[in-house]
């Protein structure tokens, strides 16, 4: 698995909408540069690279939940770092913890039917 790219603070632009704080380079050289939006849609980018392109030019947070290629992750530990003032590294930290404790919250009733036991039955605790 690789390791995130680096993530971009948000913070509320003048009409208030929060947003990833804005690369005044990477706007430049999409402004100036020769691409479009379009053009990067078509490249052959990782969703990796295309998550952080998002915060670069200061996609909105709400706006980014909507794009395939922005992680649950980067999108919720964004929220976390700015609501609750956790760090990057605390804030990816708990949303995959709370990842695995959804996965494990479902598993349960389809492990207990399997295996024809109680959900109570199931060895090792699910509610952590």
């Amino acid at each position: 698995m690789r390791k995130p790219q680096p993530m971009q603070p948000l913070e509320l632009d003048k009409q208030g909408v929060l947003r990833f704080r804005e690369n005044a380079i990477v706007r430049h050289l999409l402004d100036n540069g020769g691409l479009t939006l379009n053009d990067i849609a078509r490249g052959d980018f990782t969703k990796e690279d295309r998550e952080q392109f998002a915060q670069l030019i200061g996609y909105s947070h709400d706006g980014a939940g909507d794009l395939g290629y922005m992680s649950d992750e980067t999108w919720n530990a964004a929220a976390e770092t700015f609501y609750a003032g956790k760090s990057e590294h605390e804030a990816r930290a708990d949303e995959l913890r709370d990842q695995l404790a959804r996965a494990r919250a479902g598993m349960i009733d389809g492990v207990a039917s399997l295996f024809s036991k109680h959900k109570d039955d199931i060895g090792g605790t699910h509610d952590r």
